[in-house]
């Protein structure tokens, strides 16, 4: 079991293109296993066919998704087979490396091999470290954010036991902040020295994730001297990246963009430093800066059911169900107008059923397009298209960044909608039966084109801007609106209890109660420690062999 092409130690600069190659022991049986840092690849098999397969199995791991390399002590493997016995002096390394299961799920995954020539074995544990130390996208210091009281409570649990672990093993160092109020993380990013990280790191649901997203964009902002009330300013990207622990009620964001809600795959996505940009939309009003948004932006059933959920937190992640319930029950519907510039450099549309999956050609080529017209026309694009005004009484009206994606509703919201592509979907649901509205949600959990209903429209749109009819009417103030409203009913549904004559934005998971407010999308204004969520194809790139 000895070196079969012998080369000088790697060095950094010598790291791409020395290839090194020995007969190594793993498990029972003699590999030939070969380090081939110009593809970028660690890859062992069988020397010669198996006499009843009649070939040699084989297996590959990428060099990107190596997590770490340890000499391994003797003493913790030795005891599980006897072969040790007849080596003298035997040495061995173990290999951490990412290994995929099903539904876009990644575990920690280890290989242990055997040599008996300390020099050997020194020379690949060396080898393997220079070319991890060549992956320079990988974070060595992150800020993580704990919310304890998210979801089921077990941000602190989740990120001490599955977590921290992976974070130690990959030498990755961190500062960890357990919040103890709302906007403590987002109160925290706009004073503290973020030079010294390499990115930021939420433990939490979608709402932790909105602070410490609040807190990044209003930092970058704020060092570059923008205004974010000013509703045409032209945001500067935040370079540095967010990883998303999922620890909440839904971790819709988590979901979308990695493809699973497991606390592992998530940590596995950081520790290699995946990038994936993503979209961010701004809400204002009256020139004055509301929320960002990056997954719903949802007004009417949406809005009322995060409303009535607000009151109910006691119940716990149920209550979503039980004021989803009540809601469709009420069956209110709200009247206004909404003004939409379409996205007339996205390359995709909403009922293309071309779903953004990893390194997508959609998001890049929309991109560059929009660079281009961006050049033509300059920062405030006036000649890009012609804004379309739509008048009517809605059920709902979402506009989706994302998909929307989650357990639950495995399409989303808006299917083929993109991380990155500079737009949103734009849903109008229109008023219609009960049974036409609940035929339209359940379309969100099957197949079916959710949009294939008359009561339905769907654009892909750069800016909206949304208008309540009370407001059109010259009704500003909101107490005296809902004092003037008491007590009206829905004229189509006498027996629903009374309803006031505006509904509140679902921002996020966060209520916005101005109903009129103005939203445009920026492109690629942030990044995730994520990849977008891979195609099947990748699913099963790695093969153990037995």
């Amino acid at each position: 079991m000895g070196e079969r092409s012998p080369s000088p130690p790697l060095g950094p600069a010598a790291g791409r293109r020395t290839r090194l190659s020995s007969s190594l022991v793993l498990g029972q049986r003699v590999r030939e296993v070969t380090l081939d840092p110009e593809r970028g690849v660690l890859a062992w098999r069988d020397p010669e066919p198996r006499p009843r397969r009649g070939r040699r199995e084989s297996c590959a791991v990428p060099t990107s998704e190596i997590i770490a390399v340890e000499e391994t002590e003797i003493d913790k493997k030795q005891s599980k087979t006897a072969k040790w016995q007849k080596m003298s002096k035997p040495h061995a390394f173990t290999v951490y490396h990412v290994k995929r299961a099903q539904n876009h799920c990644w575990q920690c995954n280890d290989v242990t091999f055997w040599c008996i020539d300390e020099h050997l074995c020194n020379r690949w544990i060396l080898a393997l470290k220079e070319l991890l130390d060549l992956q320079t996208s990988r974070p060595k210091h992150l800020l993580v954010y704990i919310n304890p009281y998210g979801g089921k409570k077990q941000g602190e649990k989740i990120y001490e036991q599955k977590v921290a672990p992976l974070f130690s093993l990959a030498s990755i160092t961190t500062d960890v902040i357990v919040t103890e109020h709302a906007n403590h993380a987002k109160d925290n990013l706009l004073e503290v020295n973020l030079d010294k990280y390499d990115g930021v790191v939420c433990v939490g649901g979608d709402g932790m994730f909105s602070e410490v997203m609040h807190g990044l964009i209003g930092r970058t902002q704020k060092d570059y001297g923008i205004d974010q009330n000013n509703p045409k300013a032209s945001l500067v990207q935040c370079n540095i990246r967010i990883g998303i622990i999922p620890a909440g009620s839904t971790d819709c964001i988590c979901y979308a963009t990695v493809g699973i809600n497991d606390p592992v795959t998530s940590a596995l996505h950081i520790i290699i430093g995946d990038t994936q940009p993503l979209d961010v939309s701004s809400v204002h009003r009256n020139n004055t800066f509301l929320k960002y948004c990056v997954s719903l932006l949802g007004y009417g059933f949406y809005g009322d059911v995060l409303k009535d959920s607000e009151a109910k937190r006691w119940m716990g992640p149920v209550r979503y169900d039980y004021s989803g319930f009540k809601t469709f029950l009420s069956h209110h519907y709200y009247e206004g107008t909404v003004s939409l510039l379409p996205a007339t450099h996205t390359v995709g549309s909403p009922r293309d059923n071309k779903h953004c999956r990893t390194e997508c050609r959609i998001c890049k080529q929309s991109k560059q397009q929009l660079e281009k017209e961006q050049r033509k026309y300059g920062k405030e694009i006036k000649g890009e298209g012609e804004w379309k005004v739509i008048r009517g009484k809605f059920l709902a009206i979402n506009a989706a960044n994302i998909s929307c994606a989650c357990p639950r509703s495995p399409k989303g919201l808006s299917p083929a909608a993109h991380l990155a592509d500079g737009s949103a979907d734009l849903i109008l649901v229109r008023k219609c039966s009960r049974l036409n509205f609940l035929r339209y949600l359940v379309r969100h959990t099957n197949q079916d084109d959710q949009f294939d209903f008359a009561f339905v429209e769907v654009y892909r749109i750069k800016k909206f801007q949304f208008t309540s009819k009370h407001f059109e009417d010259g009704d500003n103030d909101a107490n005296d609106l809902q004092k003037k409203h008491f007590g009206q009913f829905c004229r189509d549904h006498p027996a629903c209890c009374c309803i006031l004559p505006n509904s509140t934005w679902n921002c996020d998971g966060e209520t916005l109660d101005s109903s009129t407010i103005e939203v445009e999308v920026h492109c690629q204004l942030m990044k995730l420690f994520a990849r977008g969520i891979e195609k099947s194809k990748h699913q099963s790139t790695y093969k153990q062999l037995k």
